[in-house]
């Protein structure tokens, strides 16, 4: 079977709303909801349908690998709002947002690692050794810093 040419003049299909996500494996009402945060954009064809540009399958492939990174949906909105919609995301636009995220991501590594390794000593003794675990808080006087777990996020 012979491949057909594509004519470069020839403007390519742009792709209906379960065209995309049959493709990426997202669900439709998750184009939607980044469509709404201005994660992706669409067009509408004459019968007011969403239609997307073949780029936005690597636009939402990046937002996918983000997401399961842990990047919140307003990071990854920020560092994709610099990027054109009107073609695919290169490598080297991959490359400047991994550099972005690299920090952040090493930060939230060091903080479960550590959350691991704490946690590992408790889970055995069903925390009975107060002791000795780092997690513990006498006398509550980390309520001073307000809500959370700040010995964690140390």
């Amino acid at each position: 079977m012979v491949a057909k040419k594509s004519d470069p003049e020839k403007p390519r299909r742009e792709l209906s709303v379960g065209e995309v996500a049959e493709r990426s494996g997202v669900a439709v009402s998750t184009l939607h909801f980044y469509e709404a945060k201005g994660l992706i954009h669409s067009n509408r064809n004459r019968g007011n349908q969403r239609r997307y540009p073949r780029s936005v399958l690597r636009r939402v492939a990046v937002i996918k690998v983000a997401q399961k990174t842990g990047i919140p949906l307003a990071e990854i909105g920020e560092a994709l709002s610099v990027l054109p919609h009107d073609r695919p995301l290169t490598a080297e636009d991959w490359s400047r947002l991994s550099e972005r995220w690299r920090d952040a991501l090493d930060r939230r590594i060091d903080q479960l690692q550590s959350l691991r390794n704490h946690l590992t000593g408790c889970i055995g003794c069903g925390c009975l050794s107060m002791r000795d675990c780092p997690l513990r808080n006498p006398m509550d006087t980390l309520a001073e810093k307000g809500g959370g777990p700040h010995l964690l996020e140390s």
